[in-house]
């Protein structure tokens, strides 16, 4: 079923690499880096590649954030989040604070820590700006190392 839906996105170009971006920043288990890839290779622009691809894995994360703001139990319930992962998230907040949501781009923790943005009550701008920066420079790093192959 994920590969039928991976080759619906990708013919489906910018709306299907923002789609495929969104739920890969959700609790779907899916990867978006592939479509970028793609999507450079055939030479699509890079700019509006990285854009597209931060703005849907951002507006993805808003709404893990979301559930966190329901609190813990909600999140554990909905997003089915390995307990141990939390009390991990939780020890780099409290050591690092809000910088940690540079990092919510990490595969599997990255997303317990949107969960936590929304848990600690963040303010939603410094989360937007800090998940979004991080996010940002990780399609820029694959796109271009992407146009650097191809």
């Amino acid at each position: 079923m994920l590969e039928s839906l991976q080759a619906i996105l990708l013919n489906y170009g910018y709306l299907g690499l923002f789609l495929a971006s969104f739920l890969a920043s959700t609790i779907v288990p899916f990867g978006s880096e592939g479509i970028l890839v793609f999507l450079v290779y055939e030479k699509f622009n890079i700019p509006a590649l990285v854009f597209v691809a931060s703005a849907g894995n951002y507006f993805g994360a808003c709404t893990t954030y979301y559930i966190g703001l329901k609190g813990r139990s909600f999140a554990q319930k909905y997003l089915s989040i390995d307990p141990g992962n939390l009390e991990k998230a939780e020890k780099y907040f409290s050591k690092y604070g809000a910088a940690v949501l540079l990092f919510t781009w990490l595969p599997f923790i990255g997303d317990v820590f949107t969960v936590f943005g929304g848990l600690l009550r963040f303010k939603f701008w410094i989360f937007s700006v800090l998940v979004f920066t991080g996010k940002f420079l990780r399609y820029l790093v694959v796109a271009y190392l992407a146009a650097a192959v191809f």
